[in-house]
């Protein structure tokens, strides 16, 4: 479908902001009645809008330093959050409208489409705990070398690197695909005593099996993903729109994550288009761009998960590593001096992790309750049973 037209029409997208809302416009004021409350979810429909576009311009836009970065990830999961929470507002105050052709179809294939994002979102959780357990060895790491009572000996050195040892195989793993913690089962929801003693939990989504693959999950959710017709959006008064939108930011979001956590199959190559009228639709396929073409950087192009913190802590092992495996005992001045600078690069990126995975997988928690409540209630106002929890 080219960039620029409507699926199945040759109207062109205008820009989703004016032109569809205009219409709307156009239409309540040859009738009678009701202008203030259409005229009220117009300028909602706008603010949607202008909330999706604002969010990933800010996402798209930020410091070279800081994309993919822990922060980073904590901001675009904020914006989901926020998006997610007004698109159910909207839809609880039109209710009746959302019940009707097109839009309830359009609405119960949103709603399957975020059951699928809930085993994601168990998949990071999985990714966000492997990754807590390579900072436990970088912290061994840490605690063996950065001794400042004690001149570094080969007792320090050789503890040193069997924890990199340890952390280098843990990472080939993830690479490969074969981690335990990747067939670990993670739960959201309440765990009894039981089913953390035997290390197997379930989800509200069910359970994340061996063979089951973030990238085939996704392109489920991409899977007929379509913008909408032209009808669609003069019937609907433009609600099909903010539809749409909220399954784009959903699939896009989902990528990103599974793009920078560690998870089962991994792959990235979704196909990934939307009408470039949408007033977001340059700053996400900026962010789509710019995460693709991170993905094929020499030293990217392996790694486990696009996080900046994975990278540096690959970085960090290996110095550290090529380092350990070079020193003469007993040290130079100079040589203990690299290793000093080398422990404390090592040390900023233990203190980075330390204070961000919880936070982060408090996040993605909260993004899971929200899709599951969201879900059930928008079902209740479609009145369709929740027969896919």
């Amino acid at each position: 479908m080219p960039a620029t037209d409507y699926q199945g029409s040759s109207v062109p997208f205008a820009s989703i902001g004016r032109s569809i809302l205009s219409i709307r416009r156009d239409q309540v004021h040859s009738m009678e009645g009701n202008l203030e409350s259409a005229s009220a979810q117009d300028q909602r429909l706008e603010a949607f809008q202008r909330m999706v576009t604002e969010n990933f311009h800010d996402l798209s836009s930020c410091n070279p330093d800081e994309f993919l970065s822990l922060s980073w990830i904590s901001r675009l999961l904020d914006g989901f959050l926020s998006c997610q929470e007004e698109f159910r507002a909207i839809l609880q105050s039109h209710r009746f409208q959302f019940a009707k052709p097109p839009l309830d179809r359009q609405t119960s294939e949103f709603f399957e489409r975020s059951v699928k994002a809930l085993d994601i979102c168990n998949a990071i959780r999985d990714g966000i705990e492997q990754v807590r357990q390579w900072r436990k060895q970088l912290e061994i790491v840490l605690s063996a070398l950065d001794s400042r009572q004690r001149t570094l000996g080969e007792g320090q050195f050789r503890r040193a690197k069997k924890a990199l040892t340890d952390l280098s195989i843990g990472m080939l793993e993830e690479k490969e695909g074969g981690s335990v913690l990747a067939q670990r089962n993670r739960s959201f929801g309440r765990n009894s005593s039981k089913e953390r003693s035997v290390g197997h939990f379930r989800s509200l989504s069910w359970s994340v099996s061996r063979s089951w693959s973030a990238a085939r999950q996704l392109q489920a959710i991409g899977n007929n993903l379509n913008a909408p017709r032209h009808n669609d959006v003069l019937a609907t008064g433009g609600l099909a729109v903010l539809v749409y939108t909220m399954n784009t930011v959903l699939l896009f979001v989902m990528w990103v994550l599974v793009a920078a956590i560690p998870c089962q199959d991994r792959g990235l190559q979704m196909h990934f288009s939307v009408p470039r009228n949408f007033s977001w639709a340059a700053a996400v396929l900026s962010l789509h761009e710019k995460i693709v073409e991170e993905s094929k950087k020499r030293d990217r192009r392996n790694s486990c998960g696009l996080l900046k913190e994975i990278h540096q802590i690959e970085k960090c092992a290996r110095h550290i590593t090529e380092l350990a495996d070079s020193v003469h005992l007993p040290l130079s001045v100079d040589k203990e001096k690299e290793v000093r600078q080398r422990v404390e690069e090592l040390g900023q990126v233990c203190e980075v992790l330390k204070d961000g995975l919880d936070p982060l997988e408090h996040q993605v928690r909260n993004v899971f309750h929200r899709i599951v409540h969201s879900r059930t209630e928008g079902l209740d106002c479609l009145g369709r049973p929740h027969s896919s929890e």
